[in-house]
């Protein structure tokens, strides 16, 4: 059981005592570190994608609610909702039943730190379900015109928390994923 100021939407960061690899291995260095793979520059790849991709879907919430949506608002809220939660459900779950299950057996000391990240992904999956449904709502919009703005003001919301939620996520898989990949240079592909 993960202890209410770690779950994913109470925490600021990882305890220090799961961020002793993070500490040996800072980000500014991470790239030119021998053990440097291409599993780890995917990794990074992979959340780079998924943070500009909630960008541009906040941007689009936005638009809508300041009237600058074009009239491609829904193809393009529609297109580019649904390749990210696909995505993001498709990294989830490669991440819970192949890499965590591999990583988590190389350092003990980091044993908690994966348990967050599983319920990290728990929590997650509240939110991306979320996510899905009220953009559907929003898609599906009907001719009232005050539900309609109530909708997209929602969604936005949904959007800034999501966000806020899913970097916290990322930065601290992150410092622990990559520092990890730095120390033991693993093999994952079995």
């Amino acid at each position: 059981m993960i202890e209410k100021e770690l779950l994913l939407t109470a925490r600021r960061n990882l305890p220090e005592h799961l961020r002793v690899l993070a500490e040996k291995y800072p980000a500014t260095s991470w790239q030119t570190h021998p053990n440097f793979s291409d599993l780890a520059s995917f990794w990074l790849e992979r959340h780079s994608m998924f943070r500009e991709l909630i960008k541009r879907i906040k941007e689009l919430s936005l638009s809508k609610i300041d009237n600058r949506e074009t009239e491609r608002f829904q193809a393009e809220l529609s297109r580019y909702s649904g390749f990210f939660l696909e995505q993001l459900h498709g990294h989830h779950t490669i991440e819970d039943q192949h890499f965590f299950p591999q990583l988590s057996k190389l350092d003990p000391r980091l044993d908690r730190a994966f348990e967050i990240l599983d319920s990290d992904h728990e929590e997650l999956h509240f939110y991306i379900n979320e996510f899905g449904e009220k953009t559907n709502v929003v898609l599906m919009s009907g001719q009232d015109k005050d539900q309609d703005r109530d909708n997209i003001n929602h969604l936005f919301e949904t959007h800034v928390n999501f966000e806020k939620f899913l970097h916290r996520h990322l930065t601290d898989e992150e410092e622990i994923i990559v520092p990890l990949i730095l120390e033991y240079d693993p093999d994952l592909r079995h």
